[in-house]
């Protein structure tokens, strides 16, 4: 099924569930548009990030990579002044829903902080706790797992789209867009 994209510049929710369907996070976001590695969206600084009993007002613009086929994670690229360079979210079924995009947050996530910790991944030790607590199949884990140690891998070898070249463009892109 093609999915028809919306006009760049065009600001959307995207919506983050749990596996029992329980709402996680809503961003608010403008769509970037695509390239090779997928559909890009972009976030200003002060704008707002939601979920149940939280919300957070981004410090920093961010890129938002939604990439193409694959659906196992959603890439985040900060600009300074965040501490955190590449965040990126494993998923579950990340794809287009009704015009926006959505996933299912799968508590696991690759992140490349500019400290001394580097690139790790977060919440590696309460991933069978989340995995009995939110009802998360032993398969999707399991595959899951295995698309993390490569994430990982790419990460840390600074490999696109996670390197600073391929997000800068979509950078650019945010910056050049008049949001007022």
């Amino acid at each position: 099924m093609t999915v028809e994209r919306p006009a760049v510049g065009t600001r959307l929710l995207f919506r983050w569930s749990k596996w029992d369907g329980s709402p996680h996070w809503v961003h608010e976001c403008v769509y970037l548009g695509a390239d090779e590695w997928g559909d890009w969206f972009g976030q200003l600084p002060g704008w707002r990030s939601s979920r149940p009993g939280r919300d957070m007002v981004l410090r920093a613009a961010c890129v938002e990579l939604l990439p193409a086929g694959s659906g196992e994670w959603v890439l985040t690229r900060n600009a300074p002044p965040s501490t955190t360079r590449v965040y990126i979210d494993l998923a579950w079924d990340a794809r287009w829903e009704g015009g926006e995009p959505s996933a299912i947050d799968m508590d696991l996530d690759v992140v490349h902080a500019l400290d001394e910790r580097g690139v790790y991944v977060d919440d590696r030790d309460e991933w069978d706790a989340h995995r009995v607590r939110f009802g998360y199949p032993a398969a999707v884990q399991e595959a899951l797992e295995a698309r993390t140690d490569a994430l990982e891998r790419a990460v840390r070898a600074d490999a696109a789209p996670f390197d600073d070249v391929t997000a800068d463009r979509w950078f650019a892109v945010l910056r050049a867009l008049d949001l007022d």
